[in-house]
């Protein structure tokens, strides 16, 4: 690639990632005001995954394993594989996040009888009281990401919290942040100017899955540059 055509689609990147930020900002406003949520609250909490720069270690799922004790045969954290894409040798792959999305408007909350599905109202956090789940599965139905569960040891539903009742707890990140060896996930509060996950978003665009179902998720994604286009 040439120094021009490298400077154009930088240069774009960075528009775009203006673009997202601002777009991100609005429908957020947008949506709380539909939903009656309190718009003076100080934390929301999202997360960006780099596509670019995961190398599907599998360090997350363990770290997120190991810490919030989930049982083998389920998880929290996915790591999917695609590819490879291009010709030998100049081949790539391309590594995506699939987990709770932690969602504004969450399908999840709406259909659950008992209220054990829940927006926690400090943080925007999508959590799970298992105390009061009755392992009905409308939840794991209702959710448009797949990334529910019956815990087998619980019975409950589950799911990533982003660490709430383990790490957050104790003022630290998410396990699997921690974890990522080339800090390919970045954690933060959305309503922080200042934090590292806002000024991710300002300088990388990115994307946020199935947005035309309205769920507004808090997870994004930095798409792979040179993975396989689709046209």
């Amino acid at each position: 690639m040439d120094i021009s055509k490298r400077h154009f689609l930088t240069s774009c990147g960075t528009l775009l990632a203006g673009i997202s930020i601002y777009t991100v900002a609005k429908e957020l406003a947008q949506t709380e005001a539909e939903l009656g949520v309190d718009q003076t609250q100080t934390i929301k909490y999202a997360m960006v995954h780099d596509e670019n720069l995961c190398i599907g270690c599998n360090a997350c799922e363990q770290a997120c394993r190991e810490v919030n004790d989930v049982p083998v045969g389920v998880s929290r954290v996915v790591i999917k594989r695609t590819g490879p894409f291009g010709e030998y040798p100049d081949q790539s792959y391309r590594f995506s996040r699939l987990s709770c999305q932690h969602c504004e408007n969450a399908p999840c909350v709406t259909v659950c009888p008992t209220g054990a599905a829940y927006i926690d109202s400090e943080t925007g956090i999508v959590g799970v009281n298992a105390d009061m789940c009755v392992g009905c599965q409308y939840c794991i139905a209702a959710c448009p990401y797949q990334v529910r569960f019956i815990n087998p040891v619980t019975k409950a539903a589950d799911k990533c919290d982003f660490c709430k009742e383990t790490r957050l707890k104790q003022g630290k990140q998410p396990a699997c942040v921690e974890a990522c060896p080339t800090h390919a996930l970045v954690f933060g509060n959305i309503r922080d100017p200042d934090s590292e996950l806002v000024k991710t978003l300002k300088t990388k665009p990115t994307y946020r899955a199935k947005m035309d179902l309205g769920t507004r998720p808090k997870l994004f994604h930095v798409s792979t540059i040179n993975r396989e286009i689709v046209l």
